[in-house]
C-alpha cells in the first residue's frame, strides 16, 4: 500500500508549504507551542521527509513535555540524518522525559565530546544530572 501524497493531491507548491512553515515557526517564536504544533503536524503530513519540520515538530513536543510524541518525531528526522547533533541531543532529553535512561546516558556519552559547545555542554549536563 502506498502512502498518499498530499501536497501533490492538494497541488500545493513548495512555496505554499515555506508560508505554512513560516506561520508555524512565528507561533513558536511567540510561545504558542500548541499552535505551533498544528501547523507542523499539517507540515509533517504534506511534507514527511522534511527534516527542518520533523525535527521541529519533536522539538515542540519535548518543550510541551509530551516526551512519547517528541521521541517518535525526533526518531523519524534521525532516519533521514542519522548524525544531527541538535536532533539527538533533543532525543537524550526525550528518552530521559520517558524515563528511559541507559539509552539516553548512552546517547549522551556519545555526545559529550561535539565539537559544538553547545551540543557537549548539554550532554556533560545530562549525565551530570542523570548519573
Amino acid at each position: 500500500m502506498s502512502k498518499m501524497d498530499w501536497q501533490e493531491f492538494l497541488g500545493w507548491t513548495d512555496d505554499q508549504l515555506e508560508e505554512l512553515r513560516f506561520s508555524g515557526f512565528s507561533f513558536l517564536r511567540q510561545g504558542h507551542y500548541p499552535k505551533a504544533i498544528t501547523f507542523f503536524k499539517a507540515l509533517c503530513i504534506l511534507a514527511p521527509k522534511s527534516l527542518y519540520d520533523l525535527q521541529t515538530l519533536g522539538a515542540l513536543y519535548l518543550q510541551t513535555g509530551a516526551g512519547t510524541q517528541a521521541l517518535h518525531f525526533l526518531t523519524l528526522a534521525l532516519e533521514l540524518q542519522p548524525t544531527h547533533e541538535p536532533t539527538l541531543i533533543n532525543k537524550v532529553k526525550a528518552l530521559l522525559m520517558n524515563n528511559q535512561k541507559e539509552e539516553a546516558l548512552t546517547l549522551a556519552e556519545t555526545l559529550k565530546t561535539s565539537s559544538d559547545t553547545t551540543i557537549r555542554n548539554d550532554a556533560l549536563a545530562l549525565i551530570t544530572t542523570n548519573s
